[in-house]
């Protein structure tokens, strides 16, 4: 953190302050008068300027306009008698943070030099992220469409709106725009319309004065005033409210604003660039924005693609991503089989671009080995494969007796996991149409296997040169659940003691066994796949008698 400069010729006022923030671990620097300040700040600048107004040479006002030229984010405080509030006034509309009436508490003058500190640090947070630009990826021609685009717009200032899905990086390509336009060097600032409370909205987009509202205790300058000379990104405009689109068609208009509170009008320098996943034209013709604000708005317009329209970019993207998450991690970067990057790339992926980006930092925590397969993946996605894809067997997580129909086996016989080849496809004994239980039972009939054509059937499933036209059709496989009620009722005909015992232990096996085998006996894992606790596997694990769990 750079220092707090305290400026005044009053020695005894600066050695207060100097005790006073040292008390607090805040550093300083002091000069005795405003042109000393001046020339240093030609080199480095403070994290917040503490300023009198009234010294021999430059006044504390001509120190906070230079520094206001120089430095338009930093907060300055001003310091003034109580016979100078006129001076307080015109420092005011210079730009000052606040002003400490002299003589001043001491304990609240610390808690405004903290105040002005904090919305320093918030703001250079805020120049920090958005230096710190990614490159967009992609060779899809759908994406070098939207790089020409950006291209032919790097040396202009005109209005742009961004369109696309949610997730497709509408807030990247803004910051591009940004990052390649002659407002490069000053700041942009983004602002989600949709994340910010209708009463709250006004306020950070515009501003304002001290006393504009209950707990406005400082001024506060807006998004627009914090662009100033750069780019505002507003995100998800389609969602403002009605009556604050009004204020903002005023500035795209005559490029001037009010603070909230305030009367006296700004000027406005800034590009607006505007993104939404809405249909904005549909929301005019709804009457929920107004007309005259879109056209404002689609200057230029941008639609960002969907990964459904650019899925050649998906390795290129997953390759990224994953290097990424390692680097964050400290990890070694995991790889992606040829089939589970086919896979992954026939996917919908509703979430576009930050669905996939989740994914991979999913795939870095969790996936097992530095090779990932298909079933190592999340198994919600494997159960979302898009239809037109060949299917991935899963493990069955029922036990055989739910899935045939037949009583339940007194050792409790369940499905055996299907085998995956590099390229997704499950192996095994799908050419022969059976597939062969645990304890080698046959269990032909119970849970489907599916060939590489994605033809499946309750008595078995073709192989890849099977005759499809040269099988009879089958009746379609009862769910689970209806046969659970068929054992269930079986069994209280039969009169058999404890039915719920019997089975909730048998469902609880074949979960557990399924999970132990998909996480290859890592037990923690398992439990973590399950939503269980590591001491309840444990527990379950020991009494239902299941093998093959692994300490980690």
């Amino acid at each position: 953190m750079k220092p707090i400069w305290i400026v005044d010729d009053d020695e005894s006022i600066r050695w207060v302050l100097e005790k006073a923030l040292a008390r607090e671990n805040l550093p300083t620097r002091s000069f005795s008068n405003a042109r000393e300040a001046m020339d240093a700040l030609q080199t480095t600048a403070p994290q917040v300027l503490v300023s009198d107004i009234r010294m021999p040479g430059e006044s504390g006002l001509a120190l906070l306009q230079a520094a206001k030229e120089r430095y338009p984010g930093m907060p300055v405080i001003i310091m003034t008698a109580f016979s100078d509030l006129d001076s307080a006034v015109a420092a005011f509309q210079g730009g000052a943070f606040e002003y400490l009436a002299k003589p001043f508490d001491l304990d609240k003058a610390v808690e405004l030099i903290r105040r002005a500190l904090e919305e320093s640090l918030r703001e250079t947070n805020q120049e920090q992220v958005s230096s710190e630009t990614p490159e967009i990826l992609g060779q899809a021609p759908a994406m070098q469409d939207v790089f020409r685009a950006i291209g032919r717009l790097s040396q202009s200032n005109v209005t742009v709106l961004i369109t696309g899905e949610s997730g497709t990086g509408k807030e990247l390509v803004a910051r591009a725009l940004h990052k390649h336009s002659p407002r490069s060097s000053q700041p942009f600032i983004a602002l989600n319309t949709a994340a910010i409370p209708k009463d709250l909205l006004e306020s950070e987009l515009f501003g304002h004065e001290r006393g504009a509202f209950t707990g406005a205790q400082a001024m506060r300058r807006g998004r627009f005033e914090q662009a100033e000379g750069g780019t505002l990104f507003l995100d998800e405009i389609g969602d403002m409210p009605f009556d604050l689109q009004t204020r903002l068609l005023r500035v795209l208009s005559d490029g001037h604003f009010y603070r909230v509170g305030g009367h006296q009008p700004l000027k406005a320098n800034v590009r607006v660039i505007a993104a939404t996943h809405q249909n904005l034209e549909a929301r005019v013709k709804e009457g929920l924005f107004r007309e005259d604000l879109y056209h404002r708005l689609n200057v230029i317009r941008l639609r960002l693609p969907s990964l459904r329209e650019r899925r050649e970019d998906i390795p290129i993207l997953t390759r990224h991503f994953l290097a990424q998450s390692a680097r964050e991690l400290g990890v070694e970067a995991k790889r992606m089989s040829d089939g589970a990057m086919r896979f992954l790339a026939s996917l919908e992926l509703p979430g576009n671009v930050r669905q996939l980006e989740n994914l991979c930092n999913w795939i870095t925590v969790m996936a097992p080995g530095q090779t990932v397969e298909i079933k190592d993946l999340p198994p919600e996605m494997i159960e979302s494969r898009p239809s037109g894809v060949a299917p991935i067997t899963m493990p069955s997580v029922a036990p055989a007796f739910m899935s045939s129909g037949a009583p339940a086996p007194s050792n409790g016989v369940e499905a055996a996991p299907a085998s995956y080849g590099d390229d997704g496809y499950a192996g095994g004994s799908a050419a022969t149409g059976t597939a062969t239980g645990a304890n080698g039972m046959s269990t032909a009939g119970a849970t489907p296997v599916f060939g590489a054509n994605g033809a499946s059937g309750p008595l078995g499933a073709y192989g890849a040169g099977s005759d499809m036209a040269t099988r009879a059709p089958v009746a379609p496989k009862p769910s689970w659940i209806a046969l659970l009620e068929s054992e269930a009722a079986q069994m209280l005909a039969s009169g058999r003691p404890e039915v719920m015992d019997a089975l909730g232990r048998q469902f609880e096996s074949a979960l557990i066994k399924t999970a132990l085998r998909h996480t290859h006996g890592r037990k923690n894992d398992a439990a973590v796949r399950l939503g269980i606790g590591r001491n309840t596997i444990t527990r379950k694990i020991q009494e239902l008698g299941i093998d093959g769990a692994k300490e980690e």
